[in-house]
């Protein structure tokens, strides 16, 4: 079958079935691999779902200008979809964004505005960048911003995500673990589950030091996981479960990943799996879980897959994915202490 243009094969990512990562598990593990979207994640699904729905209601129209804040991942999406439909695009990033991602961004035409400082009030670069993003856009004739953090589209984009994995499984799915940052796919998520009165229990993924599920906030080193303010697209009770995963955790679970299952993805996708191993006791023989892969690794080579990076944040710590079982979560948490 031959597809018409590169944003016609963003969705229907495989499913594959995880036989390494977590070993003499009792239960049927997957994972959707996200990452296999046409720009590297999961938010190409809400960036063509914001534009597509925005174009049928004329608010991007010819000329318009596209404005939005990002740490990478929604900005490549967007990025993308725009140099297909010929819009100009400025992306609102801060000075902690990776320089792959900026030269991503450059790379499919985006023009890239860096803020320099935290907001004053919060100490937050978030809230700098979406003040930048309202100025940008209030001086701008003609420009449309797609508000990921709030635009419902978001979510409803990934309605289609948990259809794809109930239709992949026939419709058992018991457990789904998802990492939160907009909210976007875990609530697209949840909303299906409960539209189609599938029986599947939901885990959210925090990072620890994110203020989303109500932890306290903290310095953290994974962009892309978690928060420090809490998006609009947030609603309680919207997961059934949480768990709080270090970003020793991300790092841990990232490099199990490739070492295991050749499986190259993200922070995000790390922590995933980290906090499946947290709560795998909890999980009966037989249960059929699946984990949400969100981005590529390629985009962590210089801190995630860095053996120098690594060091340097966390000490020596490679024995926790070189060891023949995975890590325990106490041992990690051990080590993260130590070098804080």
């Amino acid at each position: 079958m031959i597809e018409d243009g590169i944003l016609s094969v963003i969705g229907n990512t495989p499913l594959i079935k995880l036989n390494r990562a977590v070993p003499s598990a009792p239960f049927q593990l997957y994972a959707k691999l996200e990452f296999l979207n046409p720009g590297g994640s999961v938010k190409d699904r809400a960036a063509i779902k914001i534009l597509k729905e925005a174009m049928e209601i004329g608010a991007v129209r010819e000329g318009t200008v596209v404005i939005e804040s990002s740490s990478g991942n929604m900005g490549i999406g967007l990025a993308q979809a725009c140099s297909i439909y010929n819009l100009r695009f400025i992306c609102v990033v801060d000075k902690k964004t990776t320089t792959q991602n900026i030269l991503l961004l450059k790379a499919y035409g985006a023009e890239v505005e860096v803020v320099e400082e935290p907001d004053p009030v919060t100490g937050e670069y978030l809230q700098a960048r979406l003040d930048r993003v309202r100025d940008l856009a209030s001086a701008t004739e003609n420009s449309f911003w797609p508000n990921q953090y709030a635009n419902l589209s978001n979510p409803l984009a990934h309605h289609r995500t948990m259809q794809e994995i109930e239709t992949a499984l026939g419709g058992e799915v018991d457990y789904l673990f998802c990492a939160i940052s907009t909210c976007g796919t875990m609530r697209g998520c949840a909303e299906y589950i409960r539209a189609n009165s599938l029986k599947t229990t939901l885990y959210a993924v925090d990072a620890v030091g994110s203020v989303i599920l109500g932890g306290e906030k903290s310095k953290r080193l994974i962009p892309g996981h978690g928060a420090a303010v809490t998006p609009a697209l947030f609603q309680p009770n919207l997961a059934d479960q949480s768990v709080h995963v270090t970003d020793l955790e991300c790092i841990v679970g990232c490099r199990t990943l490739a070492r295991r299952e050749a499986i190259l993805a993200g922070g995000s996708s790390g922590a995933v799996l980290s906090s499946l191993e947290k709560v795998k006791h909890r999980i009966p023989a037989g249960s059929t879980c699946v984990l949400v892969f969100p981005d590529r690794g390629e985009r962590y080579l210089d801190t995630i897959y860095s053996d120098i990076w690594v060091k340097d944040h966390f000490g020596d710590v490679s024995h926790l994915w070189m060891a023949p079982q995975l890590f325990e979560p106490m041992e990690v948490e051990a080590c993260a202490t130590a070098m804080y």
